[in-house]
């Protein structure tokens, strides 16, 4: 079943997931429902209270697909091909965050605006899986990110939350003013970005 993504400035993006104390049916078809709204979206990740649901859940699925639309580890490091997607982990926890990196994110839950966030290179994250079972991710790359990305919003924080002061008022200040970009002008935005952080690395060196 697809679900609603909430959009900021949801008051329900702000609330914290609440831990579970088992994996219920409920929750696994809760989680089975995020997965395909997840689909649907075009995303890679997507936590629980971005579909109205305080609970510590979270599901990814980062992998590229081939021509023919299918899922691949082609372009994935080694440790990220060793990982069974999609995923699903309730009550993930980082055990360790090692080195730092940068990636452009966006988000289903602030869709058309995408900014440079400070991540930390490799985690190893616990949690339960869909069957309730104990499970430790141990990954680098665009898992995770994404995973540090999704268990953010389990804090009741948004990527933008993370940008500078200036970045992110003006981000909040244009959807609250003008609402949400077109396809056509998240895509524009998204290559002026690019081209403007292009010439500042390249003016710095």
């Amino acid at each position: 079943m697809i679900l609603e993504v909430l959009k900021y400035p949801d008051a329900r993006l702000r609330r914290k997931g609440e831990k579970v104390a088992s994996v219920t049916p409920e929750l696994k078809a809760l989680s089975e429902n995020m997965i395909e709204t997840m689909y649907d979206e075009n995303g890679i990740g997507l936590a629980a209270p971005q579909v109205g649901e305080s609970v510590r859940l979270i599901v990814l699925d980062t992998r590229p697909h081939d021509d023919e639309g299918k899922p691949t580890t082609e372009g994935l490091t080694e440790l990220e091909a060793a990982v069974q997607q999609p995923i699903v982990l309730f009550n993930p926890e980082i055990a360790v965050a090692k080195d730092k990196t940068q990636y452009e994110e966006g988000c289903l839950s602030v869709p058309g605006f995408f900014e440079t966030v400070d991540r930390a290179l490799y985690v190893e994250v616990n949690g339960l899986d869909a069957n309730g079972q104990p499970v430790t991710i141990k990954t680098d790359g665009l898992l995770a990110i994404c995973l540090q990305h999704e268990m953010d919003h389990l804090e009741g924080k948004l990527f933008i939350d993370r940008l500078s002061f200036l970045k992110s008022s003006k981000i909040k200040k244009r959807i609250e003013k003008h609402g949400y970009p077109t396809a056509e002008e998240a895509a524009e935005e998204r290559s002026e970005a690019r081209e403007r952080r292009k010439a500042a690395k390249e003016t710095a060196e």
